[in-house]
């Protein structure tokens, strides 16, 4: 996931019992006449060996399958009742009864019981592009195959790039590189039928390369806010043709948002100030303000913005003398970031961090980036984890 600080930067069987065979009672009268005898001594071997083969074969035909209502029998020795270890899997002809579907295979049949195609969408430059095909998706941003899989259409995705960092089945997916640095020949490997991303999305020739093959190309912009997520999910869903699930995934994080908004409510006393720090090794450091998300979900989790306090558009370098200004008592971090410049003890070095009131008390609140920051369907979840970082006394509520 890249946030606004990279834009910044890069300006079982049934056995059957025994047959009868074996069991029944032969009958034979004994004839006086010796020529009978000698017919009878043949036929009565004749009998007795089919007896025996009866006995034999009633252990090793196939058993009769079960109706598919009755739940398969195992053949257990009786004198040793142990159920079947997970190293021995005991055969069944009865008719297999299907697994229930996960989340994921549901959520899949229902995008595929609903989906509507084609459709056609307007990028972000204002062109138009009809999507015909949906069953080979590539994903150029972290945030957005985090939205396509919530969607259910994540068994449609082929590839994504290096900022999926979640679900794991995103991250599991083939790597196509970073999304802001792509390859034609990479992306047109993989055949696509459909690629969908941000303007984050590079470089702008490339896409265009790809779009002249005839692949659709769908390239959407949206505001960096937490209202700009619920819209971002509905333009994703629409390119997909899923509206209805669209609604559904964005209504589901507009009530999360609601919840917590209505436990920020419930703090006491003066809002304390918060300054989101972009970290990538000591030689990046950037303090957010105006027109990041980090600035709306302050404001939403009941806590003022240092950077807005400060001044600051966009990102801007950490400076000692933006700190005094911004004086926040909590400073908010990804946790990759807090781990590029060696942890808490590493930002109490960076000059001024020490001085503010969130150094003092070492008020350093870290979460995943695409968590936090990714305008995602878990946005609403993570805005109540930070009302309750910035509000502790929250907690036991």
């Amino acid at each position: 996931m890249e946030t606004g600080a990279e834009s910044f930067l890069a300006s079982k069987p049934q056995v059957n019992s025994p047959s009868n065979a074996s069991k029944m009672k032969i009958q034979i009268n004994t004839p006086t006449n010796l020529g009978i005898r000698s017919l009878i001594v043949p036929f009565l071997l004749i009998v007795v060996m089919s007896i025996v083969v009866a006995c034999g074969d009633s252990d090793s035909d196939p058993a009769a399958p079960a109706s598919a209502t009755e739940a398969p029998t195992l053949a257990v020795p009786t004198n040793t009742p142990v159920p079947p270890t997970s190293t021995s899997t005991p055969e069944s002809t009865a008719t297999p009864t299907p697994v229930p579907p996960t989340a994921t295979s549901a959520a899949a049949m229902k995008a595929g019981a609903e989906q509507s195609l084609p459709v056609t969408v307007t990028n972000s430059d204002g062109t138009e592009v009809t999507v015909t095909d949906t069953s080979k998706i590539i994903v150029l941003n972290g945030d957005y195959a985090e939205i396509v899989f919530a969607l259910g259409m994540g068994d449609n995705v082929i590839a994504v790039d290096t900022s999926a960092t979640y679900p794991s089945d995103a991250v599991a997916r083939p790597k196509i590189g970073y999304q802001r640095s792509l390859s034609a020949e990479g992306i047109l490997a993989f055949e696509p039928t459909l690629v969908i991303g941000n303007t984050l999305a590079g470089p702008p020739e490339v896409l265009e390369q790809i779009a002249q093959t005839g692949v659709p190309v769908v390239i959407f912009e949206t505001e960096p806010t937490i209202a700009g997520a619920s819209e971002k999910i509905r333009k994703i869903a629409n390119a997909l043709g899923i509206d209805s699930i669209g609604d559904e995934v964005a209504s589901a994080l507009e009530a999360d948002v609601e919840e917590a908004k209505a436990l920020a409510a419930k703090a006491q006393g003066m809002p304390p100030t918060a300054l989101f720090v972009y970290m990538r090794g000591v030689d990046t450091i950037l303090m957010a303000g105006i027109g990041d998300i980090s600035a709306d979900m302050f404001d939403s989790a009941g806590a003022i913005s240092g950077g807005v306090k400060a001044g600051v558009f966009g990102f801007a370098p950490l400076t000692a003398e933006a700190l005094v200004t911004a004086s926040p008592d909590y400073i908010v971090v990804f946790d990759s970031g807090l781990a590029s410049i060696n942890g808490i003890e590493g930002m109490l070095e960076i000059p001024g961090v020490a001085q503010t009131p969130a150094g003092e008390n070492e008020a350093i609140l870290a979460f995943d980036g695409q968590y936090i920051a990714g305008g995602g369907p878990r946005t609403g979840q993570a805005l109540k984890d930070l009302v309750l970082g910035l509000h502790p006394e929250l907690v036991e509520e």
